[in-house]
């Protein structure tokens, strides 16, 4: 919904069938600290209840819809009847304490490795390309493994097992999903003509490459209904090799057909991340951003990519999103919306306990109410 008068992060809104207090969004943040089945640990509970606040929207962290779909180690998964509890559990926990949770769903195709795939197999693409990316094995990346191009019968699988993670998801007591099309994973692999070389209905034109996600959102919108969905898309995104050679054109007709579905919200990575690294002058290129998909998408915008509090108000008192996803200052402030919502400074983040790890830099960091360190050794907000 676009903003018909001037509104801030703390601003409350409408999100489907939920009320949120402010627009201070936790966005899904891979952190690689599940159990080896792929069910949520106890550090990950303590983690999400930590940065939970009332009326707050948290999304946790990519969950493969398939075996075949996770290639992280310690990534979790949600294609099992085994890992709803886990999920129940952090759902719980957040509302006991007012919050609302959104779980973010994933296969990850090619971004893959033979030792995390059943039986040494391939990993799934769209199409067999050059690509130097990078799995995450035994507590360190590691080049994939060469992938093999998917069959219209494993493309039509994979649908179904969006399908049922959601429904998975939904057994769990979350409150919504969020399917990943972004940072080059396997829908994200589809849409784009730098990743998806095929020549059948998946592949070549734009509707054909889009085709997929449409058919995933589909699917997962026919178990949860409308305003409890969400599809994360990066449209100028480069991590994992991604590329496009018209991302205007791609990324309009992507947001035009999500109109379609009345979603919870669509989350757009503004371009001047990669992963979890800032790109440097990215404002110099010619990108695709909120602003530009702001005038084809007709619901709520998410917006995610290295903002800070003057640059989450600007693009909110803008109208060119609605809510502001704050990444890496999550990991490390558990109370990130009421340091923001107060100017209190900010705990520095730990880049090298982000992928993995145990609860050291992940559930010991304080709330500034309580925290020892002064506040000559914080950043500002």
């Amino acid at each position: 919904m676009r903003n018909t008068s001037t509104q801030d992060l703390f601003s409350p809104l409408t999100l489907g069938p939920y009320s949120l207090s402010h627009r201070v969004v936790m966005p899904p943040l891979t952190r690689l600290r599940a159990q080896t089945d792929g069910s949520a640990s106890d550090m990950m509970v303590t983690h999400y209840e930590q940065r939970t606040s009332k009326g707050g929207l948290i999304i946790i962290e990519a969950a493969a819809v398939s075996d075949k779909g996770s290639g992280y180690q310690g990534m979790p998964g949600i294609y099992d009847d085994r890992h709803i509890l886990g999920f129940k559990r952090i759902a719980d926990a957040i509302h006991a304490k007012g919050g609302i949770v959104f779980a973010q769903i994933i296969h990850t195709g090619r971004t893959n490795h033979i030792d995390l795939q059943p039986n040494g197999e391939s990993p799934l693409a769209p199409s067999v390309v050059p690509y130097h990316g990078h799995a995450f094995l035994n507590g360190e990346f590691v080049p994939v493994s060469p992938s093999r191009e998917m069959t219209i019968a494993d493309i039509q699988d994979v649908v179904e097992q969006f399908r049922s993670a959601a429904a998975r998801a939904l057994a769990a007591g979350v409150d919504g999903i969020e399917i990943h099309s972004a940072n080059g994973y396997l829908l994200d692999q589809f849409l784009q003509d730098g990743s998806n070389k095929r020549t059948d209905a998946y592949g070549g034109s734009v509707e054909n490459r889009a085709r997929f996600l449409l058919e995933v959102t589909k699917a997962a919108v026919s178990v949860w209904g409308p305003g409890r969905v969400g599809v994360r898309i990066g449209p100028s995104g480069t991590f994992n090799e991604m590329s496009d050679s018209n991302p205007l054109a791609l990324f309009g007709y992507v947001a035009e057909q999500m109109n379609a579905f009345d979603l919870a919200y669509l989350h757009v990575i503004e371009p001047r991340v990669a992963g979890d690294v800032t790109k440097q002058n990215a404002e110099n290129d010619e990108v695709v951003a909120s602003k530009y998909l702001r005038t084809i998408y007709r619901g709520t915008l998410l917006a995610a990519g290295g903002f800070d509090r003057e640059s989450a108000n600007e693009i909110i008192s803008k109208g060119d999103a609605d809510l502001v996803a704050f990444g890496r200052y999550f990991t490390s402030n558990p109370d990130l919306p009421e340091r923001l919502k107060q100017g209190y400074p900010l705990t520095a983040y730990e880049r090298s306990a982000f992928w993995g790890g145990t609860e050291r830099f992940y559930t010991d960091f304080q709330a500034y109410a309580t925290q020892s360190v002064p506040d000559s050794m914080l950043t500002t907000a």
